[in-house]
């Protein structure tokens, strides 16, 4: 049976012992040898919002309805029942000031429907009252049918903060777009 041999560190001699000394300078010994690890609390976590959000995405999954029943210039309008006719009338006539614009041409339907329901809740945070949604006419998609036009009017149905949509008038996008009213939040 062969021996382990160890390594031997070679020895140092005097002069790098004093060499080291000088250039480290005066040190104290160390009453501990290890740092205790400072965890921080963990980030809180959103349930409920999450699960607003799963629900909403559910919601949105269900799409009753056909694409071809939406003509490329056909005009929408929606409003929650209960909502004045005045207001209604006023935001057909672009009379609200727009205060914010969700852009959604050449996006795809998931990735529109995502950047909607983002648009939307950060509309809600920095309480804006009007905002515009442009979907587009839908020339640059395969049947040249507005695809993101009918999905955007199911979702905007299917949200609690929206009181009312209508098409923008035509120096807005006209039936490219939309104006929609959100709900004030407290």
């Amino acid at each position: 049976m062969r021996s382990r041999r160890t390594k031997k560190c070679p020895a140092v001699s005097a002069e790098d012992a004093d060499l080291f000394r000088s250039s480290i300078g005066p040190v104290k010994p160390l009453r501990y040898d290890r740092v205790p690890a400072v965890r921080e609390p963990p980030a809180p976590v959103a349930r409920f919002r999450w699960q607003d959000d799963r629900r909403v995405m559910q919601d949105l999954l269900a799409e009753p309805g056909d694409a071809a029943d939406l003509e490329t210039g056909e005009e929408l309008i929606f409003a929650r029942p209960g909502l004045q006719h005045r207001l209604l009338r006023r935001l057909r006539r672009g009379q609200f000031v727009t205060e914010a614009e969700c852009d959604l041409h050449g996006m795809t339907v998931p990735v529109a429907r995502q950047a909607l329901t983002e648009f939307l809740r950060c509309c809600s945070l920095q309480h804006r009252h009007c905002v515009r949604i442009i979907h587009g006419k839908g020339h640059g998609s395969r049947q040249r049918i507005p695809v993101l036009k009918h999905k955007v009017n199911v979702w905007l149905r299917q949200r609690e903060e929206v009181l009312a949509f209508c098409s923008a008038r035509s120096v807005d996008g006209g039936t490219g777009a939309l104006y929609v009213l959100l709900r004030r939040s407290r």
